[in-house]
């Protein structure tokens, strides 16, 4: 297979990334449990230019994991075009989520969790490293993010 498409810079990959967090609606969320046990799940979400938000039941095991063990890895997209973000997760109650961010989430999720019961609980996710790639040639300058700073 012969790889086409051009390299994109540092700037046009920030944009892009961007872009994706804007627009798609479901992103991949992995977390592992106490005993080591994966798993990978998609959830919908709202990102507020800042921040992740996540929504699930606490019961669950990502629910669980997510507040237990304060750390994710989220991943938009396919293999050949790739965002990994890494992230600390904060778990808060739907009266400590900003109303901006739980009226963006069912504005573009098509799902209001306020109206789903107290079984779900709110997961702020804020990024420590974004790396983006689309194919091989793109995995030198993959790294958009590093320590919670875009270094693009």
């Amino acid at each position: 297979m012969t790889n086409t498409r051009t390299v994109r810079g540092p700037e046009e990959r920030k944009k892009d990334v961007l872009a994706r967090l804007a627009e798609e609606v479901d992103i991949w969320v992995a977390s592992a449990a106490g005993d080591g046990a994966p798993y990978l799940v998609p959830l919908a979400f709202q990102w507020d230019g800042t921040d992740i938000w996540l929504c699930t039941r606490l019961t669950n095991p990502t629910g669980r994991n997510l507040r237990d063990g304060g750390r994710t890895r989220l991943a938009l997209g396919h293999t050949r075009d790739v965002v990994l973000l890494d992230g600390d997760v904060t778990t808060l109650s739907v009266g400590d989520v900003p109303t901006e961010a739980i009226e963006g989430f069912a504005a573009k999720c098509g799902w209001d969790p306020r109206n789903s019961g107290p079984a779900y609980g709110w997961f702020r996710v804020r990024p420590t490293a974004v790396e983006a790639w689309h194919e091989e040639p793109e995995l030198a300058g993959r790294h958009m993010m590093r320590d919670g700073r875009w270094v693009v």
